[in-house]
């Protein structure tokens, strides 16, 4: 039997299957959009719900935003700890809903800060040991 639409009953040693009165039986499986555009397009999705009065009704979905990422030009990867708004709301929420709190906090991954700092700290490093090696040649020539 179905779980859901029936009830087992045991009777000594026969089992016996009946409908239970709380289950209401749907009549049909079909629904209406319930805005004038009935195409299933991108931006007219649906969600079916199922009414206490056991009616199938639509109920429109808005779309899912994907968040921020960081530029294309550093490999467009998502901002953890940020919340996903699209643009409109997005203006109107808090600064610590869009940032974190790091340098490029809302701009960079740690992962890329990290390299950034990485980056600088050897570049100036080989500047100090160039400085450095030609402060010796010097040395050595006189």
């Amino acid at each position: 039997c179905i779980r859901d639409r029936y009830q087992r009953r045991v009777h000594g040693d026969d089992i016996r299957c009946c409908l239970t009165a709380d289950v209401k039986m749907v009549g049909s499986k079909r629904i209406h959009y319930r805005r004038h555009n009935n195409i299933n397009t991108r931006s007219n999705k649906i969600k079916v719900i199922r009414t206490p009065g056991a009616r199938l009704i639509a109920q429109h979905q808005k779309k899912r935003d994907k968040g921020p990422h960081t530029p294309w030009s550093l490999g467009h990867k998502r901002l953890n700890g940020i919340k996903h708004y699209r643009s409109i709301v997005r203006t109107h929420q808090k600064r610590k809903d869009l940032t974190v709190s790091r340098t490029y906090g809302g701009v960079l991954t740690g992962t890329q800060v990290r390299e950034r700092i990485v980056r600088a700290f050897l570049i100036e490093e080989q500047t100090f040991v160039k400085r450095l090696l030609k402060a010796q040649n010097k040395k050595k020539k006189r």
